[in-house]
């Protein structure tokens, strides 16, 4: 078991990974030298879309909750996509967010915004030396597969490759397609490293806004909220409060109203078997939403 003491955990920073954390963003601003061709644009982008998708569906879902099946193939697949997020490895997420629905918007959560501030909830204790750690005894499960245990314990190698597939990339555009008016250091600035720092702040609004801002539908015992934008951004994610009754669901947006996208590609790869058995909230839920006055 980590140690959660409260009393100082602000003064507890890892030196290394804000080293790297900060190092990316101050790729991202780099950007201001090397410009944004159409073609690192779509990059930018593609890289966030897959990325988040790869944390949504395959962080949060499936390896933290276990919402559908899959094959041991794609559960790799899932698995390095996330890591190329730059967020450590599967299990180590795993662990801390199965931390989280255990302790949510209590003295012994990882980051509740209401006790130690946005900044906290937000990155300060992605930073903090306290987390480097895995909560192993949440996470035995998942300790059973090699493969993971590998990643997890080498997760550098997703975005380290990520990074020079950008920078290659960039190099071979601008040998043998010069019109298109990009080169190596402008795909790794805009492909890579602009991508990531939004990808961060993306993912890491979900811990921090979506406990503040939004709608309750239901009388949970924390404070997660419903949000559209957040949904929007994070793929699905923004249903923080129907999540947070129901985490057993796979699809996070309840109602056909509710946009969840990561929900979306995952029932288009259940048509080819690639994913199956996709949980969703038995009909007493909607019986207590229901049953909420408005």
């Amino acid at each position: 078991m980590l140690d959660v003491d409260a009393k100082d955990r602000f003064q507890v920073i890892n030196l290394f990974k804000e080293g790297v954390f900060w190092i990316i963003h101050i790729g991202a601003l780099l950007v201001i030298w090397t410009g944004i061709s159409w073609v690192a644009a779509v990059v930018c982008i593609l890289l966030y879309l897959i990325r988040m998708f790869a944390i949504t569906g395959g962080y949060h879902r499936y390896f933290s909750h276990r919402t559908f099946e899959t094959n041991r193939f794609f559960q790799f697949i899932l698995a390095f996509l996330g890591a190329m997020a730059a967020q450590k490895g599967p299990i180590w997420w795993s662990s801390h967010h199965r931390h989280h629905h255990k302790h949510s918007d209590t003295e012994e959560d990882v980051h509740p915004p209401a006790l130690y501030g946005i900044w906290w909830a937000h990155v300060g204790w992605v930073l903090s030396s306290r987390y480097v750690g895995t909560r192993k005894e949440l996470v035995r499960d998942l300790l059973a597969i090699p493969e993971l245990r590998w990643l997890d314990n080498y997760h550098w190698i997703a975005p380290l490759s990520l990074a020079t597939l950008c920078y290659g990339f960039g190099t071979f555009l601008a040998a043998y397609y010069p019109n298109l008016n990009t080169n190596g250091f402008q795909m790794l600035i805009v492909g890579f490293c602009l991508s990531t720092t939004l990808l961060y702040h993306g993912t890491f609004c979900i811990n921090s806004f979506c406990h503040i801002i939004g709608k309750k539908r239901f009388n949970t015992s924390d404070q997660s909220k419903n949000s559209l934008l957040m949904a929007l951004i994070t793929l699905g994610e923004g249903w923080h409060n129907n999540h947070h009754r129901y985490p057993g669901s796979e699809k996070q947006g309840f109602y056909w109203w509710e946009i969840d996208i990561t929900h979306y590609t995952l029932k288009f790869l259940s048509l080819f078997g690639i994913v199956w058995n996709l949980r969703v909230p038995p009909e007493r839920i909607y019986e207590e939403a229901r049953r909420r006055p408005a």
